[in-house]
Protein backbone atom coordinates (compact mmCIF):
# COMPACT_ATOMS: atom_id res chain seq x y z
CA UNK A 1 0.00 0.00 0.00
CA UNK A 2 2.91 2.36 0.77
CA UNK A 3 4.51 1.49 -2.56
CA UNK A 4 1.33 2.27 -4.49
CA UNK A 5 1.17 5.81 -3.14
CA UNK A 6 4.82 6.44 -4.11
CA UNK A 7 4.30 5.31 -7.71
CA UNK A 8 3.72 7.73 -10.55
CA UNK A 9 -0.02 8.10 -11.12
CA UNK A 10 -0.51 9.44 -14.65
CA UNK A 11 -3.61 7.50 -15.71
CA UNK A 12 -7.21 8.26 -14.80
CA UNK A 13 -7.53 4.90 -13.03
CA UNK A 14 -5.41 4.25 -9.95
CA UNK A 15 -2.40 2.17 -11.00
CA UNK A 16 -1.01 -0.46 -8.67
CA UNK A 17 1.34 -3.35 -9.10
CA UNK A 18 0.10 -6.88 -8.69
CA UNK A 19 1.82 -8.37 -5.67
CA UNK A 20 3.06 -11.57 -7.26
CA UNK A 21 5.92 -12.07 -4.80
CA UNK A 22 6.59 -10.78 -1.30
CA UNK A 23 4.00 -8.49 0.26
CA UNK A 24 4.80 -4.77 0.46
CA UNK A 25 7.85 -5.11 -1.80
CA UNK A 26 8.30 -4.13 -5.42
CA UNK A 27 7.92 -7.14 -7.69
CA UNK A 28 10.55 -7.65 -10.38
CA UNK A 29 11.96 -10.67 -12.15
CA UNK A 30 14.69 -11.78 -14.51
CA UNK A 31 13.33 -12.55 -17.96
CA UNK A 32 16.11 -15.09 -18.52
CA UNK A 33 17.77 -15.66 -21.91
CA UNK A 34 20.90 -13.84 -20.67
CA UNK A 35 19.30 -10.36 -20.49
CA UNK A 36 19.85 -8.27 -17.37
CA UNK A 37 17.01 -6.63 -15.46
CA UNK A 38 17.50 -2.83 -15.65
CA UNK A 39 18.24 -0.98 -12.38
CA UNK A 40 15.23 1.28 -13.03
CA UNK A 41 12.96 -1.80 -13.03
CA UNK A 42 14.28 -2.86 -9.62
CA UNK A 43 14.50 0.52 -7.86
CA UNK A 44 12.05 2.63 -9.91
CA UNK A 45 8.52 3.59 -8.92
CA UNK A 46 6.75 3.21 -12.27
CA UNK A 47 3.85 0.81 -12.74
CA UNK A 48 3.43 -0.88 -16.12
CA UNK A 49 1.23 -3.94 -16.46
CA UNK A 50 2.89 -4.80 -19.81
CA UNK A 51 6.52 -4.54 -18.62
CA UNK A 52 8.43 -7.84 -18.98
CA UNK A 53 10.49 -7.09 -15.83
CA UNK A 54 7.79 -5.97 -13.34
CA UNK A 55 4.63 -7.78 -14.45
CA UNK A 56 3.49 -11.24 -15.48
CA UNK A 57 4.22 -10.77 -19.21
CA UNK A 58 6.64 -13.47 -20.35
CA UNK A 59 9.11 -13.33 -23.23
CA UNK A 60 8.87 -16.41 -25.43
CA UNK A 61 9.34 -17.08 -29.12
CA UNK A 62 11.36 -14.82 -31.39
CA UNK A 63 14.04 -12.31 -30.43
CA UNK A 64 14.40 -9.49 -32.99
CA UNK A 65 16.49 -6.35 -33.40
CA UNK A 66 15.62 -3.10 -35.11
CA UNK A 67 16.33 0.61 -35.26
CA UNK A 68 14.01 3.06 -33.48
CA UNK A 69 12.06 5.23 -35.94
CA UNK A 70 9.37 6.98 -33.86
CA UNK A 71 8.80 7.48 -30.15
CA UNK A 72 5.59 9.50 -30.26
CA UNK A 73 3.19 6.91 -28.82
CA UNK A 74 2.68 6.36 -25.11
CA UNK A 75 4.96 3.48 -24.01
CA UNK A 76 5.15 2.21 -27.59
CA UNK A 77 7.80 2.84 -30.24
CA UNK A 78 8.03 2.07 -33.95
CA UNK A 79 11.14 0.18 -35.06
CA UNK A 80 12.42 -0.52 -38.58
CA UNK A 81 13.72 -3.98 -39.45
CA UNK A 82 15.84 -4.17 -42.62
CA UNK A 83 16.39 -7.35 -44.57
CA UNK A 84 17.47 -8.56 -48.02
CA UNK A 85 15.20 -10.49 -50.40
CA UNK A 86 16.65 -12.62 -53.19
CA UNK A 87 15.15 -12.11 -56.66
CA UNK A 88 15.73 -15.29 -58.62
CA UNK A 89 15.14 -13.82 -62.07
CA UNK A 90 17.96 -11.29 -61.72
CA UNK A 91 20.12 -13.36 -59.32
CA UNK A 92 20.42 -10.38 -57.02
CA UNK A 93 19.21 -9.16 -53.66
CA UNK A 94 16.89 -6.24 -53.05
CA UNK A 95 16.57 -4.19 -49.89
CA UNK A 96 13.31 -4.38 -47.98
CA UNK A 97 12.10 -3.25 -44.59
CA UNK A 98 9.23 -3.64 -42.16
CA UNK A 99 8.02 -1.27 -39.46
CA UNK A 100 6.88 -2.83 -36.18
CA UNK A 101 5.16 -1.37 -33.15
CA UNK A 102 6.91 -2.49 -29.98
CA UNK A 103 6.02 -1.87 -26.32
CA UNK A 104 8.78 -0.14 -24.36
CA UNK A 105 8.79 -0.17 -20.58
CA UNK A 106 9.39 3.08 -18.64
CA UNK A 107 12.56 1.49 -17.23
CA UNK A 108 14.28 2.33 -20.53
CA UNK A 109 14.67 6.09 -20.27
CA UNK A 110 15.46 8.57 -23.09
CA UNK A 111 15.30 6.27 -26.12
CA UNK A 112 15.94 8.33 -29.24
CA UNK A 113 15.31 7.64 -32.94
CA UNK A 114 18.39 5.87 -34.30
CA UNK A 115 19.01 3.67 -31.25
CA UNK A 116 19.13 -0.09 -31.77
CA UNK A 117 16.72 -2.13 -29.66
CA UNK A 118 16.34 -5.84 -29.03
CA UNK A 119 12.74 -7.06 -28.67
CA UNK A 120 11.31 -10.32 -27.44
CA UNK A 121 8.01 -11.83 -28.49
CA UNK A 122 5.25 -12.00 -25.90
CA UNK A 123 1.49 -12.41 -25.86
CA UNK A 124 -0.47 -9.83 -27.88
CA UNK A 125 -0.46 -6.60 -25.87
CA UNK A 126 -2.75 -4.74 -28.28
CA UNK A 127 -4.00 -4.99 -31.86
CA UNK A 128 -0.58 -4.30 -33.40
CA UNK A 129 1.86 -4.94 -30.53
CA UNK A 130 3.20 -8.41 -29.71
CA UNK A 131 6.81 -7.57 -28.88
CA UNK A 132 8.47 -6.02 -25.82
CA UNK A 133 11.81 -4.15 -25.69
CA UNK A 134 14.33 -6.08 -23.57
CA UNK A 135 17.56 -4.22 -24.38
CA UNK A 136 18.55 -0.79 -25.77
CA UNK A 137 21.86 0.03 -27.48
CA UNK A 138 22.54 3.73 -27.99
CA UNK A 139 23.31 5.03 -31.49
CA UNK A 140 26.94 5.94 -32.09
CA UNK A 141 27.44 9.66 -32.69
CA UNK A 142 25.74 10.50 -35.99
CA UNK A 143 22.03 10.02 -36.57
CA UNK A 144 21.78 6.36 -37.60
CA UNK A 145 18.07 6.62 -38.33
CA UNK A 146 18.48 7.22 -42.07
CA UNK A 147 19.36 4.55 -44.58
CA UNK A 148 19.50 0.81 -44.74
CA UNK A 149 21.31 -0.46 -41.66
CA UNK A 150 21.74 -4.17 -42.35
CA UNK A 151 25.44 -4.01 -43.25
Amino acid sequence: DVLCTMAEQTERAFQKQKFLGKKQARYFKSIGLGYKTPKEAIFGTYIDKKCPFTSDVTIRGRILTGVVRKTKMNRTIVIRRDYMKYVRKYKRFEKRHRNMSVHISPCFRDVQPGDTVTCGECRPLSKTVSFNVIKVSKASGANAKKGFSKF
